[in-house]
Protein backbone atom coordinates (compact mmCIF):
# COMPACT_ATOMS: atom_id res chain seq x y z
CA UNK A 1 0.00 0.00 0.00
CA UNK A 2 2.88 2.28 0.96
CA UNK A 3 4.74 1.44 -2.63
CA UNK A 4 1.15 2.03 -4.26
CA UNK A 5 0.95 5.52 -2.75
CA UNK A 6 4.20 6.54 -3.49
CA UNK A 7 3.86 5.26 -7.07
CA UNK A 8 0.84 7.75 -7.28
CA UNK A 9 2.49 10.67 -6.48
CA UNK A 10 4.65 10.18 -8.89
CA UNK A 11 2.30 9.57 -11.40
CA UNK A 12 0.15 12.72 -10.55
CA UNK A 13 3.26 14.77 -10.15
CA UNK A 14 4.50 14.05 -13.84
CA UNK A 15 1.06 15.08 -14.73
CA UNK A 16 1.29 18.55 -13.07
CA UNK A 17 4.70 19.24 -14.58
CA UNK A 18 3.14 18.90 -17.89
CA UNK A 19 0.22 20.71 -16.77
CA UNK A 20 2.36 23.55 -15.42
CA UNK A 21 5.14 24.02 -18.61
CA UNK A 22 1.89 23.80 -20.97
CA UNK A 23 -0.63 25.81 -19.50
CA UNK A 24 0.35 29.28 -19.94
CA UNK A 25 0.65 28.30 -24.19
CA UNK A 26 -2.63 26.61 -23.91
CA UNK A 27 -4.30 29.98 -23.16
CA UNK A 28 -2.35 31.80 -26.07
CA UNK A 29 -2.70 29.93 -28.80
CA UNK A 30 -6.48 28.21 -27.48
CA UNK A 31 -8.02 31.93 -27.04
CA UNK A 32 -5.63 33.79 -29.79
CA UNK A 33 -4.07 30.83 -32.29
CA UNK A 34 -0.94 32.56 -31.73
CA UNK A 35 1.59 29.95 -31.63
CA UNK A 36 4.55 31.31 -29.36
CA UNK A 37 7.50 30.08 -30.14
CA UNK A 38 8.78 31.81 -26.86
CA UNK A 39 7.26 30.58 -24.20
CA UNK A 40 10.27 27.95 -23.26
CA UNK A 41 12.21 31.79 -22.77
CA UNK A 42 9.06 32.54 -20.35
CA UNK A 43 9.77 29.88 -18.38
CA UNK A 44 13.14 30.37 -18.45
CA UNK A 45 12.92 33.85 -17.09
CA UNK A 46 10.34 33.09 -14.70
CA UNK A 47 13.47 30.51 -13.06
CA UNK A 48 15.66 33.48 -13.06
CA UNK A 49 13.48 35.61 -11.33
CA UNK A 50 12.62 33.14 -8.56
CA UNK A 51 16.22 32.21 -8.11
CA UNK A 52 17.38 36.18 -8.55
CA UNK A 53 14.43 37.06 -5.84
CA UNK A 54 15.24 34.44 -3.48
CA UNK A 55 19.43 34.35 -3.72
CA UNK A 56 19.84 38.10 -4.36
CA UNK A 57 16.89 40.23 -3.48
CA UNK A 58 16.48 38.44 0.11
CA UNK A 59 12.70 37.04 -1.14
CA UNK A 60 10.77 34.28 0.36
CA UNK A 61 11.18 31.51 -2.34
CA UNK A 62 7.29 31.80 -2.43
CA UNK A 63 7.17 34.89 -2.51
CA UNK A 64 9.50 34.98 -5.15
CA UNK A 65 7.76 32.35 -7.22
CA UNK A 66 4.28 32.23 -6.46
CA UNK A 67 3.54 36.50 -6.64
CA UNK A 68 6.70 38.08 -8.33
CA UNK A 69 7.57 35.47 -11.06
CA UNK A 70 4.34 35.61 -12.76
CA UNK A 71 3.77 39.50 -12.36
CA UNK A 72 7.20 40.51 -14.02
CA UNK A 73 7.01 37.47 -17.04
CA UNK A 74 3.48 38.58 -16.96
CA UNK A 75 4.31 42.35 -17.53
CA UNK A 76 7.35 41.42 -20.47
CA UNK A 77 4.64 39.60 -21.95
CA UNK A 78 2.13 42.40 -22.30
CA UNK A 79 5.15 44.74 -23.25
CA UNK A 80 6.41 41.84 -26.24
CA UNK A 81 2.73 41.47 -27.07
CA UNK A 82 2.08 45.77 -27.45
CA UNK A 83 5.38 46.09 -29.44
CA UNK A 84 5.34 42.65 -31.99
CA UNK A 85 2.62 40.54 -31.35
CA UNK A 86 -0.73 42.59 -31.68
CA UNK A 87 0.52 43.73 -35.30
CA UNK A 88 0.65 40.51 -36.75
CA UNK A 89 -2.85 38.87 -35.70
CA UNK A 90 -4.25 36.64 -38.13
CA UNK A 91 -0.89 35.60 -39.49
CA UNK A 92 0.06 32.49 -37.90
CA UNK A 93 2.92 32.01 -39.69
CA UNK A 94 3.95 35.73 -39.21
CA UNK A 95 3.50 35.53 -35.26
CA UNK A 96 5.01 31.89 -34.83
CA UNK A 97 8.28 33.77 -37.19
CA UNK A 98 8.29 36.86 -34.87
CA UNK A 99 8.07 35.33 -31.41
CA UNK A 100 10.78 32.65 -32.50
CA UNK A 101 13.01 35.74 -32.84
CA UNK A 102 11.71 37.16 -29.65
CA UNK A 103 13.03 33.72 -27.91
CA UNK A 104 16.55 34.02 -29.55
CA UNK A 105 16.63 37.51 -28.27
CA UNK A 106 15.72 36.55 -24.80
CA UNK A 107 17.96 33.62 -25.05
CA UNK A 108 21.37 35.66 -26.28
CA UNK A 109 20.13 38.75 -23.52
CA UNK A 110 19.66 36.82 -20.62
CA UNK A 111 22.93 34.59 -21.59
CA UNK A 112 24.95 38.15 -21.76
CA UNK A 113 23.71 38.84 -18.28
CA UNK A 114 23.88 35.63 -16.41
CA UNK A 115 26.35 33.54 -18.25
CA UNK A 116 25.76 30.37 -19.63
CA UNK A 117 26.36 28.26 -16.61
CA UNK A 118 23.43 26.33 -14.49
CA UNK A 119 21.82 28.00 -11.45
CA UNK A 120 19.43 26.67 -9.12
CA UNK A 121 17.59 26.75 -5.84
CA UNK A 122 17.36 23.86 -2.47
CA UNK A 123 14.74 22.48 -2.81
CA UNK A 124 12.32 24.28 -0.24
CA UNK A 125 9.83 21.01 1.33
CA UNK A 126 11.63 17.90 2.56
CA UNK A 127 11.10 14.43 1.66
CA UNK A 128 8.17 12.49 2.94
CA UNK A 129 8.17 9.33 4.61
CA UNK A 130 5.65 6.87 3.71
CA UNK A 131 6.59 3.12 5.43
CA UNK A 132 9.43 2.11 3.89
CA UNK A 133 9.57 4.43 1.30
CA UNK A 134 10.18 7.94 0.49
CA UNK A 135 8.19 10.70 -2.03
CA UNK A 136 9.23 14.43 -2.41
CA UNK A 137 7.21 17.02 -0.41
CA UNK A 138 7.96 19.50 -3.45
CA UNK A 139 6.57 17.03 -5.72
CA UNK A 140 3.34 16.95 -3.64
CA UNK A 141 3.51 20.68 -3.68
CA UNK A 142 3.44 21.14 -7.49
CA UNK A 143 0.76 18.60 -7.13
CA UNK A 144 -1.10 21.12 -5.55
CA UNK A 145 -0.43 24.10 -7.30
CA UNK A 146 -1.01 22.01 -10.67
CA UNK A 147 -4.55 21.56 -9.69
CA UNK A 148 -5.07 25.06 -7.85
CA UNK A 149 -3.58 26.65 -11.28
CA UNK A 150 -5.94 24.94 -13.30
CA UNK A 151 -9.03 25.73 -10.95
CA UNK A 152 -8.53 29.04 -10.54
CA UNK A 153 -8.31 29.35 -14.39
CA UNK A 154 -11.74 27.70 -14.69
CA UNK A 155 -13.22 29.84 -12.21
CA UNK A 156 -11.50 33.01 -14.64
CA UNK A 157 -12.80 31.94 -17.19
CA UNK A 158 -16.65 30.18 -17.14
CA UNK A 159 -17.70 32.62 -13.75
CA UNK A 160 -15.58 36.57 -14.35
CA UNK A 161 -16.34 39.29 -16.91
CA UNK A 162 -13.53 38.71 -18.08
CA UNK A 163 -13.72 35.21 -19.17
CA UNK A 164 -16.89 35.30 -20.72
CA UNK A 165 -15.18 38.77 -22.86
CA UNK A 166 -12.01 36.50 -23.84
CA UNK A 167 -14.47 33.65 -24.83
CA UNK A 168 -16.76 36.24 -26.85
CA UNK A 169 -13.82 37.67 -28.23
CA UNK A 170 -12.23 34.24 -29.69
CA UNK A 171 -15.08 33.36 -31.25
CA UNK A 172 -16.18 36.90 -32.94
CA UNK A 173 -13.60 39.98 -32.00
CA UNK A 174 -15.91 41.77 -34.66
CA UNK A 175 -18.86 41.38 -32.87
CA UNK A 176 -17.36 42.08 -29.13
CA UNK A 177 -16.31 45.81 -30.66
CA UNK A 178 -19.52 46.25 -32.26
CA UNK A 179 -20.48 45.73 -28.87
CA UNK A 180 -18.44 48.27 -27.04
CA UNK A 181 -15.68 45.64 -25.88
CA UNK A 182 -11.98 46.08 -26.72
CA UNK A 183 -10.39 43.23 -28.02
CA UNK A 184 -7.00 44.41 -28.33
CA UNK A 185 -7.46 45.07 -24.41
CA UNK A 186 -8.74 41.35 -24.48
CA UNK A 187 -5.73 40.01 -26.44
CA UNK A 188 -3.14 42.20 -24.69
CA UNK A 189 -4.48 40.53 -21.06
CA UNK A 190 -4.93 37.10 -22.47
CA UNK A 191 -1.40 36.98 -23.84
CA UNK A 192 -0.28 38.12 -20.40
CA UNK A 193 -2.06 35.72 -18.58
CA UNK A 194 -0.54 33.08 -20.69
CA UNK A 195 2.99 34.57 -19.83
CA UNK A 196 2.50 35.24 -16.08
CA UNK A 197 1.64 31.07 -16.08
CA UNK A 198 4.77 30.55 -17.98
CA UNK A 199 6.93 32.44 -15.19
CA UNK A 200 4.78 30.63 -12.52
CA UNK A 201 5.62 27.21 -14.44
CA UNK A 202 8.94 27.89 -14.73
CA UNK A 203 9.36 29.75 -11.18
CA UNK A 204 8.24 26.14 -9.61
CA UNK A 205 10.37 24.34 -11.28
CA UNK A 206 13.67 26.08 -10.96
CA UNK A 207 14.68 23.96 -7.60
CA UNK A 208 13.41 20.20 -9.80
CA UNK A 209 15.59 21.04 -13.09
CA UNK A 210 17.96 24.42 -12.57
CA UNK A 211 18.11 27.42 -15.21
CA UNK A 212 20.21 27.71 -17.88
CA UNK A 213 19.30 30.62 -20.66
CA UNK A 214 18.70 28.06 -22.97
CA UNK A 215 16.42 25.61 -20.83
CA UNK A 216 13.10 27.12 -23.12
CA UNK A 217 13.80 24.17 -25.71
CA UNK A 218 13.63 21.36 -23.31
CA UNK A 219 10.57 22.57 -22.29
CA UNK A 220 8.88 23.92 -25.42
CA UNK A 221 8.75 20.78 -27.22
CA UNK A 222 6.73 19.01 -24.21
CA UNK A 223 4.66 22.07 -24.35
CA UNK A 224 2.73 22.55 -27.65
CA UNK A 225 2.60 18.61 -27.62
CA UNK A 226 0.36 18.54 -24.92
CA UNK A 227 -1.58 21.60 -25.93
CA UNK A 228 -1.48 20.48 -29.56
CA UNK A 229 -2.92 16.96 -28.61
CA UNK A 230 -5.30 18.35 -26.14
CA UNK A 231 -7.24 20.70 -28.77
CA UNK A 232 -9.20 23.29 -28.69
CA UNK A 233 -10.27 23.55 -25.54
CA UNK A 234 -7.75 25.06 -22.79
CA UNK A 235 -8.21 24.05 -19.98
CA UNK A 236 -10.08 20.05 -20.95
CA UNK A 237 -7.67 19.57 -23.55
CA UNK A 238 -4.68 20.43 -21.92
CA UNK A 239 -5.74 18.68 -18.42
CA UNK A 240 -6.56 15.68 -20.31
CA UNK A 241 -3.48 15.54 -22.59
CA UNK A 242 -1.14 16.15 -19.75
CA UNK A 243 -2.80 13.15 -17.75
CA UNK A 244 -2.15 10.58 -20.68
CA UNK A 245 1.54 11.74 -21.44
CA UNK A 246 2.18 12.17 -17.86
CA UNK A 247 1.08 8.39 -17.25
CA UNK A 248 2.10 6.99 -20.34
CA UNK A 249 6.08 8.54 -19.94
CA UNK A 250 5.84 7.74 -16.19
CA UNK A 251 4.64 4.05 -17.01
CA UNK A 252 7.80 3.67 -19.04
CA UNK A 253 9.99 5.73 -17.10
CA UNK A 254 8.90 3.07 -14.09
CA UNK A 255 9.45 0.05 -16.57
CA UNK A 256 12.42 1.01 -18.34
CA UNK A 257 14.52 4.48 -17.75
CA UNK A 258 13.37 7.99 -18.04
CA UNK A 259 15.18 8.35 -21.64
CA UNK A 260 12.51 5.35 -22.59
CA UNK A 261 9.82 7.33 -20.78
CA UNK A 262 10.10 10.50 -23.28
CA UNK A 263 10.45 8.09 -25.97
CA UNK A 264 6.96 6.67 -25.29
CA UNK A 265 5.65 10.20 -24.28
CA UNK A 266 6.63 10.98 -28.11
CA UNK A 267 5.27 7.71 -29.98
CA UNK A 268 2.14 8.37 -27.99
CA UNK A 269 1.74 11.82 -29.50
CA UNK A 270 1.97 10.63 -32.73
CA UNK A 271 -0.26 8.03 -32.49
CA UNK A 272 -2.56 10.08 -31.00
CA UNK A 273 -2.35 13.24 -33.72
CA UNK A 274 -2.66 10.53 -36.30
CA UNK A 275 -5.80 9.78 -35.23
CA UNK A 276 -7.17 12.70 -33.44
CA UNK A 277 -5.88 15.28 -35.68
CA UNK A 278 -7.87 18.29 -34.08
CA UNK A 279 -6.84 16.78 -30.66
CA UNK A 280 -8.50 15.14 -27.77
CA UNK A 281 -11.25 17.98 -27.01
CA UNK A 282 -11.59 17.65 -31.11
CA UNK A 283 -13.31 14.62 -30.66
CA UNK A 284 -14.47 14.60 -26.87
CA UNK A 285 -15.59 17.41 -24.37
CA UNK A 286 -16.26 19.52 -26.92
CA UNK A 287 -18.55 21.63 -25.04
CA UNK A 288 -14.95 22.00 -22.15
CA UNK A 289 -13.56 25.48 -21.98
Amino acid sequence: MDFVAVLAIEFLGSIAILVLISIGLAVVFGMMKVINMAHGEFLMLGGYVAIYGTNWAGLNFWVSSLVVAPLVVGAVGMGLEWLVVRHLYGRMIDTMLATWGISLALVGAMTMLVGNTTQGLSTPLPSLQIGAYSASGYVLYLIVLAGLVVALLYALFKRTTFGLLARATTQNADMVAALGGNPRRIYASTFGLGAALAGLGGAALAPMTGVIPTIGASYIAKAFITVISGGGAVIAGNLSASVLYGVVSQVFTYLYTPVIGQVALLVAAMVLIRFLPKGITGRFFKRSI
